[in-house]
């Protein structure tokens, strides 16, 4: 049996796609030549014989909040209508192409689509494998009706299966659907010789696919501890709502994770699964986006669906669709038994610690960096870290603080788990919830109200208090011995081609209070050369409250700078259990951290 026969028996009966209703889009996808980086895309359109149709391709893709311009990469459109007859195509905006039916019932449009961008939200085609996602991919009827899509893909030479989580259509290899754009879009492709392990929970079919170079990744412990976190996701939210999962994984050497409703993509290293902190990483990865599942592909902000894919979609829920999937994903590890109490702290400690050591939290209210997405959090420069917060981080962090705040107000009775089940049962689908709804259900879990913690909280940059917290758990923060701190001027260097040079330079440092530039190449301390490896060990001939003379060259020309050292902070985020930590505190954070 073919490797493509055995993905599709893995499905159900009730898993099968019937046969469409109503004409759908059918496209076909080859490739001729993969190692030239192209997909061939071949789509018959019904146009309900109207004299013109556009086609519109979607300019972003969600889960990636920003206009990315797939468009650029669609080359040689032609259409054609009955008898093979050439139509007229023209291209009134960016993303549409008019077409000139003549009346004909169906037309067939032709172009290819170049893809070499190893991203989770691109497509790659090589001769190995081509990975595809939806919004780069198809062009769709841009008349603003639902439309249902066939997708035939047609394999290179030497490949053997597709794998996605489109519904397969029963008999057609290779063959899928989608009842409407959102689905198309949604659903990634991965097509060559991936190796699969399918498992089943709740009587649904669970596949994780790996394809790249796996040669020396764990197919049968990575499937065995993702089944785990599956288990302990469902766990926190009470049942599974999707028909089946892929858990897509390309082993190709980079990074990164992007959600689908029934699926997610990631990227990992063929080493992943060889050393213990890499393979915890990845664990934690797949936990924060299986729990998208629930978390803002079925449980959303209002503004996130129905989707315009030609312009921005603004929302300042981002806080709790990515930050409180965050929070979960390596919780969701915890308590599947995967890591160690130490080790889920440490990654809670370093969402704690980018908000608290980032100049921008005093900046921006999370609930802005959200709607401001669009425009920052995909496009940082040198100047990020002092005027922007990340939602992903500071949304993990208050959702630690709100989980602590609702089993303290609740005596133990009640948990942001049970707060998160009442929000989606509440709006999950296609309502959505407003900013105020979801604040108002967090309270109503809480049994008492938390507007005022939620207006500071999210709607402000005041300073988050961990105390409340750190005392019902019996943890507690690093201390810092002052009298040990090195000496430091605070600015991020980076070697240069052996150039010593600055990248970020932190509002309230002395780098910053003594006028040190990113771009500025450090070439003396106290008129004694240093070189791009050797700014650490020349600091450790200063003590702190020392002025070194500081030379660098700025746009080529000479400028001496004097920089009073302070102390390294050192890492006072880090959080730890408490020495005299209580048989009661122990037995809360036990309960936190387990099922």
């Amino acid at each position: 049996m073919s490797l493509a026969a055995v993905l599709l028996a893995a499905f159900t009966m009730s898993d099968l796609a019937a046969q469409p209703a109503a004409d759908p889009i059918r496209y076909t996808l080859r490739f001729p030549a993969p190692h030239t980086h192209y997909v061939e895309v071949e789509a018959v359109v019904p146009t309900g014989k109207r004299p013109q149709v556009e086609l519109m391709m979607a300019v972003w893709t969600p889960g990636s909040y920003l206009v990315r311009e797939y468009e650029r990469h669609v080359e040689g459109l032609t259409a054609t209508g009955d008898g093979g007859r050439a139509l007229g195509v023209t291209k009134p905006v960016k993303n549409r192409w008019r077409i000139e039916t003549g009346g004909a019932a169906t037309v067939t449009v032709r172009y290819r689509v170049y893809g070499r961008e190893m991203t989770v939200r691109n497509n790659w085609i090589e001769k190995g494998f081509a990975m595809l996602n939806g919004a780069p991919t198809f062009l769709t009827l841009g008349d603003g009706a639902v439309h249902a899509h066939e997708v035939t893909i047609e394999p290179a030479a030497g490949w053997k299966a597709s794998a996605t989580p489109l519904m397969p259509v029963a008999g057609r290899p290779h063959t899928y659907r989608a009842d409407d754009f959102d689905t198309l879009v949604d659903s990634p492709i991965v097509v060559g010789n991936p190796v699969t392990r399918t498992f089943t929970v709740d009587g649904k079919n669970h596949t994780l696919v790996l394809e790249g170079d796996p040669s020396l990744f764990d197919a049968d412990r990575a499937a065995a501890d993702v089944q785990k976190i599956v288990e302990a996701g469902r766990a926190v939210m009470g049942r599974l709502d999707y028909p089946h999962y892929f858990f897509l994984n390309m082993v190709t050497e980079s990074g990164g994770g992007l959600e689908h409703k029934n699926a997610f993509l990631t990227m990992s290293s063929r080493f992943t699964t060889r050393t213990r902190r890499a393979y915890i990483d990845w664990l934690n990865l797949v936990g924060h986006e299986y729990f998208h599942n629930w978390n803002i592909k079925r449980l959303r902000p209002i503004e996130l669906g129905p989707f315009n894919y030609e312009a921005e979609n603004y929302t300042r829920g981002l806080w709790v669709g990515e930050g409180f999937t965050d929070y979960y994903g390596a919780l969701l590890v915890k308590r599947a038994g995967l890591s160690t109490a130490a080790e889920y702290l440490d990654e809670l400690s370093g969402s704690i610690e980018r908000v608290q050591t980032r100049p921008g939290r005093g900046v921006q209210p999370v609930d802005m960096a959200s709607f401001d997405t669009w425009i920052k959090q995909y496009r940082p420069d040198e100047n990020s870290t002092n005027t922007s917060i990340d939602y992903y981080d500071k949304g993990a962090t208050i959702a630690f603080l709100l989980d602590a705040k609702i089993r303290k107000a609740s005596n133990g009775a009640k948990t942001l788990d049970h707060a998160m089940r009442l929000a989606y049962e509440r709006f999950a689908g296609a309502k959505g919830y407003t900013p105020d709804q979801f604040r108002a259900t967090m309270s109503e879990a809480a049994g008492v109200d938390l507007s005022a913690w939620f207006a500071d909280a999210i709607s402000s940059t005041k300073e988050l208090d961990y105390t409340e917290a750190l005392d019902f758990y019996g943890l507690r923060f690093a201390t810092v011995d002052p009298a040990t701190a090195r000496a430091t001027m605070g600015a991020s260097t980076r070697s240069d081609n052996g150039r010593l040079v600055v990248s970020v330079v932190r509002r309230g440092t002395p780098a910053h209070d003594a006028g040190l530039n990113v771009d500025d190449e450090i070439l003396a301390i106290d008129d004694i050369r240093v070189r791009a490896d050797g700014l650490v060990a020349r600091m450790d001939q200063y003590k702190p409250g020392d002025t070194v003379r500081v030379l660098v060259a700025r746009r080529d020309r000479l400028t001496t700078l004097d920089v009073r050292l302070a102390p390294e902070p050192g890492r006072p985020w880090r959080l730890s259990v408490r020495p005299d930590q209580t048989s009661e505190q122990k037995a809360r954070m036990d309960a936190w951290l387990t099922r």
